[in-house]
């Protein structure tokens, strides 16, 4: 049995409440998932900002150089997507549009997902290059890649189809 549209217009779900109600629900569920989220690449960040200052950034190629600038970059918009569902909540408090604020909040939280996914695939990319070679780095970083997603997107989508 599939679950209730969370942002349809009825009186109750199956659980009982009403479109009010789950909105708080959902709110809260999509806010728990997000601290989840939002440590890792808060970590991530930290970790590739202090990369730059360490003696052995100033003999990396160039390739590590712009994989290093677009990971970077990429936790940087990780990062912003992740909040941005927060920030969202917080900009519309107590204005009458909770579910429309989850709705959006889900919709940056799936693309924060994504963003993350080729933020790790870059880091992947980055450190095994300097640490054993590219010839290793890319088909490893490209493993991560399809990895992350099939376990964040296609794995749920085959919970969504049934199968």
């Amino acid at each position: 049995m599939s679950e209730p549209d969370d942002t349809r217009p009825s009186a109750q779900d199956d659980r009982g409440e009403g479109p009010l109600r789950r909105a708080d629900r959902n709110m809260l569920e999509l806010l728990q998932e997000l601290r989840v989220a939002q440590t890792g690449v808060q970590i991530l960040f930290a970790f590739l900002l202090s990369l730059s200052f360490t003696e052995r950034f100033g003999r990396i190629d160039e390739v590590q150089r712009w994989t290093y600038v677009v990971t970077l970059l990429l936790s940087v918009l990780t990062a912003g997507l992740l909040v941005g569902p927060a920030a969202a909540h917080r900009m519309t408090f107590g204005r009458g549009v909770k579910a429309p604020t989850v709705a959006l909040g889900q919709r940056l939280f799936v693309a924060g997902l994504a963003s993350l996914a080729l933020t790790l695939t870059g880091a992947v990319l980055l450190v095994l290059d300097v640490a054993v070679g590219r010839g290793f780095a890319v088909p490893a970083a490209a493993a991560v890649g399809v990895v992350l997603t099939g376990l964040w997107f296609v794995l749920p989508r085959r919970l969504l189809n049934g199968t």
